[in-house]
């Protein structure tokens, strides 16, 4: 039997990078899935591509009603709703603090943190009547990493996560699990469509991502491959399935040891300086 054999799953931001990813991973694992997103050509694509396992429905996750039928779509196309997945986002944008656009923080909290509320907000109606369900909400490591991203989608993502854990310690005895995946420099067109490159082109393209992740990825992560899209899938697949019955309120990092600390090929000459130094300290000293 498959992991998610007769289960069904919601993913927000779903016509593309993560979200897609993922779609087709949970399709592959037995799943029925609707993606949401505002791009309704490429969300029409993706579900001819995938067959009859999959639905599209525009879904703009800054309007409350547009989650709200996402999740009704859900149940009336595939009869319930087993796991959601709140992975609609936008990239990071950075400002120094005396000049934040307050406009722009707003929009990123909107996003990243009012949006995974309402989708849980009405998927918690029909998990409970269900009494099972997996909540999904993909954050970022800038969500518990400093000095990465910028201030408006970090302290979002740090937010996101808390709340999850928040949710987790509610809805547990209705049987929902809820836990956060926190990525790290994963190749998708985020990156090119910050530095205004189109969406469909930049989604169409993740390897411009992987070509500048793989640029810094020796300085900044200590596992030296650049992350893919099917990394988050797969520890999504984990979140939804059963094999994670007893794993609730966590944040699954997958960020190849950025958040962990420095790597050494990045210390590696600054650590030998700091002990020659303090050996040329001490050679004077005794001199």
């Amino acid at each position: 039997m498959l992991p998610l054999e007769g289960k069904v799953a919601a993913i927000t931001g779903g016509t593309s990078g993560i979200g897609a990813c993922t779609a087709e991973v949970f399709i592959a694992n037995g799943a029925k899935v609707v993606i949401a997103g505002r791009r309704q050509d490429r969300g029409e694509k993706l579900a001819r591509k995938l067959g009859d396992a999959i639905s599209f429905i525009r879904t703009d996750v800054a309007c409350e009603s547009d989650v709200k039928a996402m999740i009704d779509h859900a149940v009336d196309r595939f009869g319930r709703l087993d796991c959601l997945m709140n992975n609609a986002g936008r990239g990071s944008q950075n400002a120094a603090i005396a000049d934040v656009d307050l406009e722009q923080f707003d929009a990123a909290i909107t996003v990243h943190l009012r949006a995974v509320l309402a989708g849980m907000k009405y998927a918690v109606r029909v998990m409970a009547a269900q009494g099972t369900g997996s909540i999904i909400n993909v954050a970022s490591v800038n969500g518990i990493r400093a000095g990465l991203g910028g201030h408006y989608y970090s302290a979002a993502k740090a937010a996101s996560i808390h709340l999850t854990r928040c949710a987790a310690m509610e809805l547990g005895e209705k049987g929902i699990r809820v836990n956060s995946i926190s990525p790290g420099m994963i190749a998708t067109g985020a990156f090119a469509k910050f530095m205004g490159m189109q969406p469909d082109e930049a989604d169409d393209h993740p390897e411009y991502a992987e070509a500048a992740i793989g640029a810094v990825v020796a300085k900044w992560q200590p596992l030296q491959s650049v992350g893919r899209t099917d990394d988050i899938a797969q520890a999504a697949l984990f979140l939804a399935s059963d094999a994670s019955r007893f794993v609730t309120g966590q944040n699954l990092v997958v960020d190849g040891g950025i958040s962990a600390g420095w790597p050494i090929a990045a210390v590696r000459s600054d650590r030998d300086l700091f002990f020659r130094t303090i050996q040329a300290s001490l050679s004077a000293r005794f001199a």
